[in-house]
């Protein structure tokens, strides 16, 4: 059943409306485009017939958008069907282009009503499927990364989404700590190629001489400490995906290796001579600005164009700060299911602190602030003592030492000093791994007097310990 409202001074023209739609179907007139409008901020209507002559003649589409804008204030998924002249077909092109749903010119036709309702119903059908088949394209072990707020974030998994079923080579650009690794890994997932390996290597990390030794293997002899064949990442990813981390900082001589790969999908080991044929899906990223190298002849233009195919920009996290909220939860939810510690709330003022902050470490950096954070809550809440310094500002500092005004100078001092002591003590065992001797000796006193203080503070060593301290260090 369609909810129907009708705007015309032509009665004939409501009448036939009338007598052409589903009996099911419930429908509204009116005679004036104020009526309409009211009628449409009262009530939820499927379909508006409304004349042309009730809108002003408009020289472009933009000026046609802001006429038919109001009518969809309240009703968004309104469909607006034309009512005109042939006269007026100039204006009515102008406001179809602009969002309405199509047209009928006078006089109209019974049969010609039912064929645009009964169009625009199985375009509407169509599109929801569409919209039902693209939300399924989203593995379930993926909608954890893609929870955002931001719509940064959202184009960019519709880029993901649009270029992961293709050959296409993909080129990240971000800074670091943005997530790049997460996105060629999202990317390769969500791939034919999903079945097979989805390999990294990290450019910036590996020396040159190395880093060929890496991509293409070596022959056992090729040179010395090569005592036997090794295979090299490209050979390794045959048949799935090499991501390229940090691209940006390969020298000259492997950039032209790299591009003679990705011009005949073929290449040598080191101290080869044999040609080895590869199908490898190539992702690389890079936070630098490879048009900018490649202008100044840091970086081969050509190799650049063969990366840039299709590029996909990964907003920082001071641009969308409305994801922190999600962001912190999912590593508070991961860090629960791997300790027997719950943490399992936020205050308010953590994630204020984190949302002023400006983040030049990105979510590498948040997600290090909040697992430093996990491990020094002491309930089942994070608060604000628990954050860096450097994060919170003069004012919620204040509000971690807050007193009562109804304290004599003397009991504040001591509040203030109790508070003080403990967020240095629980700072201390941090550092140190929960090391008791060797917080004593960075504290400047002795172990007994270390333990004094954290009983009359009630903190357990305990939860400060890393995984790998207990071995072979039962004190220190």
């Amino acid at each position: 059943m369609s909810q129907i409202l009708v705007c015309s001074a032509q009665e004939r023209a409501i009448r036939i409306i009338h007598e052409s739609i589903k009996k099911s179907d419930r429908m509204g007139s009116v005679r004036s485009l104020d009526e309409c409008r009211s009628q449409l901020n009262r009530a939820r209507f499927d379909f508006l017939f409304i004349d042309t002559d009730f809108f002003e003649p408009a020289e472009n589409i933009k000026n046609s958008r802001e006429q038919l804008d109001p009518l969809w204030i309240n009703n968004p998924a309104l469909e607006i069907i034309l009512l005109t002249t042939k006269e007026n077909i100039r204006r009515t092109v102008h406001l179809v282009k602009a969002g309405a749903s199509d047209y009928l010119t006078f006089p109209l036709d019974p049969v010609e009503i039912h064929h645009v309702i009964d169009s625009i119903v199985q375009d509407q059908q169509i599109y929801s499927e569409v919209k039902y088949l693209r939300d399924q394209f989203w593995h379930r072990d993926s909608y954890a990364i893609l929870k955002t707020n931001s719509p940064k974030m959202r184009d960019v998994f519709e880029k993901v989404r649009a270029v992961a079923p293709m050959e296409s080579t993909v080129l990240l650009l971000g800074e670091t700590g943005t997530g790049k690794g997460v996105i060629a890994n999202l990317i390769h997932r969500h791939s034919p190629r999903r079945e097979r390996q989805f390999i990294q290597i990290h450019c910036g990390a590996i020396s040159d001489s190395i880093l060929e030794s890496e991509m293409f293997g070596h022959e056992k002899g090729a040179f010395t400490g090569a005592t036997r064949r090794k295979l090299g990442k490209f050979e390794i990813a045959n048949g799935g995906t090499l991501f390229l981390d940090e691209i940006g900082t390969i020298s000259p001589n492997m950039q032209v290796n790299l591009l003679q790969v990705l011009q005949n999908r073929c290449f040598q080991r080191v101290g080869g001579e044999q040609d080895i044929h590869v199908d490898v899906r190539l992702i690389a990223a890079t936070n630098a600005d490879l048009q900018q190298l490649s202008q100044e002849g840091l970086f081969r233009q050509d190799l650049y164009f063969r990366l840039n195919v299709f590029p996909i920009v990964i907003p920082p996290l001071r641009q969308r700060k409305e994801d922190i909220p999600m962001l912190v939860q999912t590593f508070l939810d991961a860090m629960n299911q791997n300790s027997a510690k719950k943490v399992r709330q936020t205050d308010p003022a953590v994630l204020k602190a984190l949302n002023q902050y400006h983040w030049p470490g990105n979510i590498r950096e948040l997600e290090n602030v909040i697992e430093r954070a996990f491990v020094l809550a002491r309930s089942g809440r994070l608060t604000l003592d628990c954050l860096p310094a450097e994060l919170i500002n003069p004012s919620e500092m204040a509000s971690i030492f807050s007193v009562n005004a109804g304290m004599t100078l003397d009991e504040a001092r001591k509040h203030t000093l109790d508070l003080m002591e403990k967020a240095y003590l629980t700072q201390l065992l941090t550092e140190h791994g929960g090391r008791i001797a060797r917080s004593a000796e960075s504290a400047g006193i002795g172990v007994r007097q270390l333990h004094k203080l954290l009983t009359r503070h009630q903190i357990k060593k305990s939860q400060f310990k890393h995984p790998d301290s207990s071995a072979g260090h039962s004190e220190l």
